[in-house]
């Protein structure tokens, strides 16, 4: 069994209370109130910042030059091409301003940052991965059951359900199960712990949003 098919079964009900969530019910059927979302888009602008530079990062520290492309595309395409929908969204809501860190973002996005500082590249790239997997799961899951008349959160829908998202998150995957068939069973067992700890902050991303969870 490859890594990555073990440390999915490890999240498994963890990815499936996720689905269950008011936020991806809502957001789904297209009856997600409009201040939760903007909450959660703002939010994840700056997640995405954050989460660029975390894989340039990993890019700098990765040893097979195919990977170091790989996650400067990753990076690249956190950045500017997934920025472009929040822009898009910030228009069509009003949002001019992104506001600051709130505590579910603030705390992912520094045990992202400091796991590929400090952590080897292994763990560092099991760390950003649920990012990628979970968000295309989801995406697939929404695209599947959605109200697909006049969701207003239709563009959304479509990039994390799209074809080109799901090119990304097959290569990181693979990057992962090569990484760890080149590690020992204790590295492995940090890249799982990494795997999961994101996994848990992805439920927290979330959560917080439909919450709108902001610093007391």
């Amino acid at each position: 069994m490859k890594w990555s098919e073990y440390t999915w079964q490890v999240i498994e009900e963890r990815y499936q209370s996720i689905l269950e969530m008011p936020f991806i019910k809502e957001l789904s059927a297209g009856n997600l109130p409009q201040e939760k979302f903007r909450f959660y888009m703002m939010q994840d602008s700056l997640y995405l910042e954050h989460f660029g530079r975390t894989l340039s990062v990993i890019a700098a520290k990765i040893h097979d030059i195919r990977d170091v492309l790989a996650f400067i595309r990753f990076a690249e395409n956190a950045i500017v091409v997934e920025n472009a929908l929040h822009e898009f969204y910030f228009q069509d809501f009003g949002v001019t301003d992104k506001g600051i860190l709130e505590p579910a973002c603030h705390h992912y996005i520094h045990f992202l940052r400091s796991t590929a500082a400090l952590e080897s590249v292994e763990i560092a790239a099991a760390a950003v991965l649920p990012c990628f997997w979970i968000y295309k799961k989801v995406g697939d899951y929404i695209y599947t059951h959605q109200n697909a008349v006049n969701n207003p959160y239709q563009k959304w829908i479509d990039t994390y359900g799209g074809d080109e998202f799901a090119v990304a998150v097959k290569q990181a995957i693979a990057i992962c199960d090569t990484l760890a068939e080149n590690s020992t069973q204790e590295t492995q067992k940090r890249m799982t712990e990494a795997f999961v700890m994101a996994s848990r902050m992805e439920y927290d991303f979330w959560e917080a949003a439909y919450e709108l969870k902001i610093w007391k």
